[in-house]
C-alpha cells in the first residue's frame, strides 16, 4: 500500500534517476583515471635533446659525425664540431 505517494514513479523520476546514476559513475571513474595517471607518473624529469642523442648514438642509430653535427645545430653553433664549412643561406633581394 502506497499511502500518500501516488501511484509511484513516473517517467521523470526514471529519468532522472537513470542520468544522476550515470553522471554518479562517470566521476567515479574519471576519478580513479585520474589518481592512476597521476600517481602512475615517473619522477625523473624530461630528457634533454643532448642526452637523446647520446641514447642514439649509443644504440648505433647515429654515427659519430651524425652527433657531432646534431649537437652543434642544437648548441648553435654556426659550423658543425668536425670543422667542415657550410655554404652562406642564400637570400633573395628584391
Amino acid at each position: 500500500m502506497m499511502y500518500w505517494y501516488g501511484s509511484g514513479m513516473s517517467g521523470w523520476g526514471y529519468a532522472l534517476m537513470t542520468v544522476s546514476m550515470i553522471l554518479f559513475w562517470g566521476a567515479v571513474i574519471f576519478g580513479i583515471v585520474a589518481l592512476v595517471r597521476y600517481f602512475g607518473r615517473s619522477g625523473q624529469p624530461p630528457q634533454t635533446p643532448e642526452l637523446l642523442l647520446a641514447e642514439r648514438f649509443a644504440r648505433g642509430e647515429i654515427n659519430e659525425e651524425e652527433l657531432r653535427h646534431r649537437l652543434a645545430v642544437l648548441q648553435g653553433e654556426g659550423q658543425p664540431a668536425d670543422g667542415q664549412s657550410r655554404p652562406p643561406a642564400r637570400t633573395s633581394t628584391r
